[in-house]
């Protein structure tokens, strides 16, 4: 069945500022991807697979002069769809009408990836995930599972103020990992069947918001505690956080340096969009390595 897959990230704050030399390294020198605007390099063994944490976030008080350019690298992983040999069962599987919370637990793991919680979540479109053990594979790399790749998302700025990444037609590895494995809606060959794991940091000021609009799941984590649960296969669907009506519940405070955590995956055929809007003040100069 043809779906139309579309994601907005939207963050708001009152200050980015540049730190360095302006721009993010890249850790594997991956080459641009003229599709998207960013750049992806691997499989690796290096950081992404295992080195130590760069910086695990937390509070912390921070200025004004902490800013950073906010080129944010995170790491997709590449799987097979369950209807080919040695395919991940989650993956071109299922199907839903709307997003299924409660597939993972409210809190980060100590480990900085999702705590599954159940195949069924709210259970209000039937299953949605084969196991624990599966989906632990998501955010992790395993061997004859899935291929990391290092990605790097440049955020351009709007003539409001607002920094932007947007594409739509978000296949940030194609021709790359297990090789392409659809048709996008225009019969373009991609590779499909991905998560992408982005860890940032950034300070509270107040009056910032995140809203995410697309398709498939999402979730995200403000100081590990989720914010934003839109898991499941479903069409594109929105949901917007305010910090400053949370900021009880998620344990953070005006001036505060946070963690923020977004996982995504692209689960079926045939359209993938990605579009980030933000204000928002990152502080973490270079990428957040969270080991495997």
């Amino acid at each position: 069945m043809r779906r139309v897959a579309a994601v907005l990230v939207v963050l708001s704050s009152s200050l980015v500022s540049a730190c360095g030399d302006g721009g993010l390294f890249s850790i594997f020198g991956g080459g641009d991807d003229d599709d998207n605007g960013g750049s992806a390099a691997g499989p690796t063994s290096g950081p992404f697979g295992g080195g130590a944490a760069d910086g695990d976030g937390g509070a912390g008080e921070a200025g004004p002069g902490d800013g950073c350019n906010p080129n944010l690298t995170g790491l997709v992983r590449d799987f097979k769809a369950a209807n080919v040999t040695g395919g991940h069962p989650d993956f071109q599987a299922f199907s839903g009408a709307g997003p299924t919370t409660g597939l993972v637990q409210r809190e980060l793991g100590a480990d900085k990836k999702p705590v599954f919680a159940s195949t069924t979540g709210s259970g209000a479109y039937g299953q949605q995930l084969t196991s624990k053990a599966a989906f632990d594979q998501w955010y992790r790399n395993t061997d004859g599972v899935n291929l990391p790749f290092e990605y790097v998302l440049p955020l351009q700025p709007t003539s409001d103020g607002v920094l932007t990444f947007a594409s739509n037609e978000f296949f940030p590895i194609d021709g790359k990992g297990f090789g392409n494995s659809g048709e996008d809606a225009n019969g373009k060959s991609r590779n499909f069947h991905f998560t992408f794991e982005l860890h940032l940091e950034f300070v509270y000021r107040g009056g910032e918001t995140f809203t995410f609009t697309g398709d498939d799941d999402l979730w995200t984590f403000f100081n590990g505690k989720l914010g934003i649960d839109l898991g499941g296969l479903h069409s594109a669907q929105s949901a917007t956080v305010k910090l400053d009506d949370v900021a009880a519940e998620l344990g953070i405070t005006k001036g505060g340096k946070y963690p923020l955590d977004v996982f995504h995956a692209e689960r079926r055929t045939n359209a993938s969009n990605f579009r980030i809007d933000t204000t928002l003040e990152f502080v973490n100069c270079g990428a957040i390595i969270v080991p495997k």
